[in-house]
């Protein structure tokens, strides 16, 4: 048994690969104003390893990057161009509990999306919880 043992690990091949990033999909905040700025952009984001797609909307200024990539290389690739860029700061409207939250409402914000902020995304369950039969110190409360 230990000679079968022995030879087997011999004949295992070891992949010297290392482990790939995870498929992700990073979305980015880019200040552009014509088909030049748009261009420089995704020319620099195209020019990264591991880039899949890459997706430029100018009337969001959005720009969204999928692939095997780090998202803050993909953020200093775009900044390396000469452009303000953050990471996309939104969600959309739909998804967020109180969207008119005073930190969640952005008047910059493109049609449909507010800022991701705590917040906004206030858990319902914490607050019934107050006055729920359920909880012993309800009555303190009132």
């Amino acid at each position: 048994m230990g000679a079968l043992h022995y030879l087997s690990n011999c004949c295992i091949v070891t992949s010297t690969r290392t482990n790939r990033k995870p498929m992700q999909t990073v979305e980015i905040k880019v200040k552009m104003d014509c088909d030049g700025c748009e261009r420089k952009v995704k020319n620099a984001v195209n020019s990264m390893k591991g880039v899949k797609t890459v997706e430029v909307n100018r009337k969001q200024n959005r720009v969204t990057v999928s692939g095997y990539i780090d998202p803050n290389k993909v953020l200093k690739s775009v900044k390396s161009t000469g452009k303000m860029a953050i990471f996309w700061p939104y969600v959309p409207y739909d998804l967020v509990s109180y969207p008119y939250v005073a930190q969640a409402y952005d008047k910059k914000a493109p049609p449909g999306f507010v800022k991701n902020v705590p917040q906004a995304n206030a858990d319902e369950h914490t607050i019934t919880y107050l006055f729920s039969d359920d909880n012993p110190n309800a009555c303190s409360i009132m």
